[in-house]
């Protein structure tokens, strides 16, 4: 265990320390913010340092390991069916907890002032992810190339952004970008790697990756038609 938390801590303060140090920079020589701020901000720093380390740690001995293993028994139930259903519950329920995501709804909540409801874009989002990373499932199952589905999912973000409300189509876009995270980017590979392993055939590389930018698609479709329906 000290050897993985060692690990972690260097990959988490390799990523945060060059933040940390343009803001010391800043601080010192242009922004002149309150000690109080900028104590806040060393604080933050920290608990972010820990909680990325711990998130990090989860995610390669829990949540990797266990999806590998979920992909891999799913072809064995011999169910089409079942494999669409848990690979859009595991698109849902981690764009639901992704924090990327959270933060657009709570955004939308303040800017939008009710004219739009982060808790609804939040859940059309989950549900585009969920629909997206389902097909993407199928997709290895049958070995379509993701080629064909990627230009039909564009032609179909082409189209719907001429119907799209204005306000909806760069909110449709952000919400494509923030769903790809922390959270739902393992998952979603560690699901498509474990069912490609069992498959005959099938090539973990080919099959694994290239799911998430199919992944993306979905919501940025979801958000738009939300927009055309509203």
């Amino acid at each position: 265990m000290l050897p993985l938390i060692k690990e972690k801590f260097l990959e988490v303060s390799k990523a945060i320390t060059p933040l940390i140090v343009i803001v010391c920079i800043l601080q010192w020589t242009l922004v002149k913010a309150p000690t109080a701020l900028f104590i806040q901000f060393l604080i933050g720093s920290f608990m972010t340092t820990v909680g990325m380390m711990l998130f990090l740690m989860g995610i390669d001995t829990g949540i990797l390991p266990m999806g590998r293993t979920i992909g891999a028994e799913l072809p064995k139930k011999g169910s089409l069916l079942l494999i669409m259903a848990v690979a859009f519950s595991f698109g849902f329920a981690t764009t639901v907890a992704e924090p990327d995501v959270l933060v657009l709804s709570k955004q939308i909540d303040l800017i939008a002032q009710g004219a739009i409801l982060g808790n609804t874009v939040l859940y059309v989002i989950a549900i585009g992810v969920g629909i997206s990373v389902a097909i993407a499932m199928l997709r290895v199952v049958f070995g379509i190339r993701m080629a064909y589905l990627l230009t039909a999912a564009y032609a179909i973000i082409l189209i719907l952004s001429f119907f799209t409300p204005a306000e909806f189509v760069p909110l449709a876009y952000d919400a494509g970008s923030v769903t790809t995270g922390a959270l739902t980017a393992p998952v979603v590979i560690a699901l498509a790697l474990g069912l490609s392993s069992v498959l005959a055939g099938r090539s973990a590389v080919s099959d694994g990756f290239g799911l998430l930018g199919f992944a993306s698609i979905g919501p940025i479709i979801a958000v738009m038609i939300l927009g055309i329906l509203r």
